[in-house]
């Protein structure tokens, strides 16, 4: 669980609601079911119409990241990486066969694979490296989405505005009908403002601090077999690799 997401929720929450109290709002002044019925829906709407089916559903998924982000073990790693290299040392290429087989990681598990088969360093760089590519674009598209969100928002909210404004005009005539029009019409800026800034651009830059550090973990493994491949010395291959602990 990332504590730092819940606890960063709690405070920008907090202190919006904790704020309009001190100033002696009610609350109950900012929930409006119609406002936010129409920055949420005109938002979601407007994404679906610029994103791809498959990078929204991708976009959906990725959202438990943020509060789950997959563990990215580099330390565990390295270690399993230097224990292959002595492998490789002691019983050859070949003898890797059976830790692929049994590897986990399914990137690990094809740079090991290349290797047993005997692929050269650079054909093993090229293949794994273009899966490092396509994986990184696909996560970063769906990443985006989530800038859409953002970018949507405050524009959806300003629509509900003005659509709050027009109803009250349209009943000058009877006061009753004029304080939920103006209501629906400054809670539906807050909540595009709000939830652009609050929710959805710091998602997306979540996703993407994420998707940056699996990149560079594959990158990892990547000089890591190569090294391998090459015949690196196990101690030079853990000095190496090291320098991606951060």
């Amino acid at each position: 669980m990332d504590i730092l997401t819940i606890l960063g929720l709690i405070l920008a929450i907090g202190a919006i609601i904790g704020g309009n109290i001190m100033e002696g709002g009610h609350t109950e002044s900012l929930i409006q079911g119609t406002a936010f019925f129409i920055v949420m829906g005109g938002t979601t709407g407007s994404v679906m119409v610029q994103a791809e089916l498959k990078t929204f559903f991708r976009a959906m998924a990725m959202t438990l990241w943020v509060f789950l982000p997959p563990r990215i073990g580099v330390k565990e790693a390295i270690e399993k990486i230097v224990n292959w290299s002595n492998i490789a040392r002691k019983e050859g290429l070949l003898g890797l066969e059976a830790v692929a087989e049994s590897e986990t990681d399914l990137f690990a598990r094809k740079g090991l694979q290349l290797l047993v088969d005997g692929s050269e360093p650079e054909t093993i760089r090229d293949i794994l490296e273009v899966e490092v590519g396509t994986k990184e674009h696909a996560d970063t598209q769906a990443a985006k989405v989530y800038d859409a969100f953002g970018g949507y928002a405050p524009t959806i909210g300003i629509i509900g505005a003005v659509m709050g404004l027009i109803h009250v005009m349209n009943n000058l005539a009877d006061p009753s009908k004029l304080g939920s029009g103006i209501a629906v019409a400054f809670v539906a800026t807050i909540y595009g403002v709000g939830l652009s800034n609050i929710i959805f651009l710091p998602i997306a830059n979540k996703l993407k601090g994420i998707i940056h550090k699996q990149t560079q973990f594959r990158e990892m493994v990547i000089e890591g077999v190569i090294s391998i491949a090459e015949g690196e010395n196990p101690r030079n291959i853990e000095s190496k690799l090291q320098g991606y602990l951060g």
